[in-house]
């Protein structure tokens, strides 16, 4: 059975997608050679970009015989994307169970629970 196709940006997606929020824009060369730590297959980045396309995440202009990608989602934008999607497969769209379960799996130190409290206290 296939997969089903993800509404937001898959790991693998997001890797491609962080290259080119750093670079502006890029070839498949460009971004298969940012992978230099973690390479993957050129092919697979010219699928993922495909894919990046279709969902709506990158466009692309052709420049001589190569396709330069351009993101059309600010970073800020798709993660937002990604956490929403979170909210509602796994937390019943309730952010306060989101918060609840994160405060509750990892201790914050001094410095981020007075931020923490300040940002409530400001939401009152």
């Amino acid at each position: 059975m296939a997969r089903r196709p993800s509404p937001t940006l898959t790991e693998a997606e997001y890797r491609l997608m962080d290259i080119l929020w750093d670079l502006g824009n890029g070839t498949v060369a460009d971004v298969h050679a940012r992978l230099a730590a973690h390479p993957i297959a050129y092919t697979t980045v010219l699928s993922t970009l495909t894919i990046l396309e279709r969902k709506g995440y990158v466009r692309h202009t052709v420049r001589g015989k190569a396709n330069v990608y351009r993101p059309r989602v600010e970073r800020d934008a798709a993660r937002r994307t990604v956490i929403a999607n979170v909210l509602t497969t796994f937390f019943g769209g309730s952010a306060r169970a989101l918060m609840l379960n994160l405060l509750e799996a990892e201790r914050l130190g001094p410095d981020e629970e007075r931020r923490l409290r300040a940002l409530l206290e400001a939401e009152r």
